[in-house]
């Protein structure tokens, strides 16, 4: 018989540097989660993707046993990155603050696409792109 599940978190947090402290420790006490043995699994599994934000989902059981599902880091993380600016415009279409080449766009597409609700490349890469563009940024 399949554990019963008591509720699904979704939580962004910087690889390899979660710790109990808010949002994370409220969030998980809440569930009746151990806090510690989170916090040590999502690091240790996170440890290579330092310096991005990596959603996790986690399943958490009636009898306080959790899963933990990690996810690509957002689509708009990426996009900043590889057009180095550090937030959006606060006027997309009007104001342009940066710009991303094809291939950059495709790497990202690449990447996410475990993520997307695409079906193809060519897809995730319009995804993508109408994710840029939406941020403000120019796609060459």
């Amino acid at each position: 018989m399949p554990k019963q599940i008591s509720t699904v978190l979704k939580l962004q947090l910087p690889a390899g540097q979660a710790s109990p402290a808010p949002p994370v420790g409220p969030a998980l006490g809440a569930a009746g989660v151990n806090i510690m043995q989170f916090v040590k699994e999502y690091n240790e599994r996170t440890q290579k993707l330092s310096g991005n934000i990596v959603p996790v989902e986690l399943t958490v059981y009636v009898d306080r046993s959790f899963d933990m599902q990690l996810k690509t880091p957002p689509a708009s993380d990426m996009i900043k990155k590889a057009a180095g600016v550090d937030s959006a415009s606060g006027r997309p279409g009007i104001e342009i603050i940066g710009k991303i080449s094809s291939t950059q766009i495709k790497e990202i597409a690449i990447t996410k696409m475990p993520d997307l609700n695409a079906t193809d490349i060519e897809s995730a890469v319009k995804i993508i792109e109408g994710s840029a563009r939406s941020m403000g940024i120019e796609v060459e």
